[in-house]
């Protein structure tokens, strides 16, 4: 199933280079289904990314093609690593930027988890 206005995969991107181990990163958390390493530009004392070891644009792309089990699988991980990370009793964000507007930096799905201190309203309100 063809997901609309989807841009082709680029395998160059930042994030297909450390799943090669092209370039390193601070590695949280792996398993079989993602990789978990600590933002470069951190927004939040705690501030890790969370992407699946398959190659999808956003996650429009990856529900809708992605199979059961790795997205399954994908979600328990970014759970297992706010746990891990001992977010669960004070609270965490996740984000996940889609296309320009969201100001996505890399084209290859990722989750944001931000934690470690009062992260404030999501988003500013509109000025009517």
């Amino acid at each position: 199933m063809p997901v609309s206005g989807k841009p082709p995969y680029d395998d160059q991107n930042i994030f297909a280079k450390i799943l090669r181990g092209e370039i390193p990163c601070q590695k949280v958390f792996e398993d079989d289904y993602a990789l978990a390493f600590n933002d470069i530009n951190p927004q939040g004392p705690i501030h890790v990314l969370v992407i699946p070891k398959a190659p999808y644009v956003s996650y429009a792309d990856f529900a809708a093609t992605a199979p059961e089990t790795l997205i399954a699988n994908f979600s328990r991980a970014v759970a297992a690593v706010a746990k891990q990370l001992g977010l669960e009793e004070t609270g965490y964000r996740l984000i996940a930027n889609m296309g320009p507007d969201s100001h996505q930096m890399v084209p290859h799905y990722h989750v944001h988890i931000i934690g470690g201190r009062p992260l404030g309203h999501m988003i500013v309100p509109l000025k009517t």
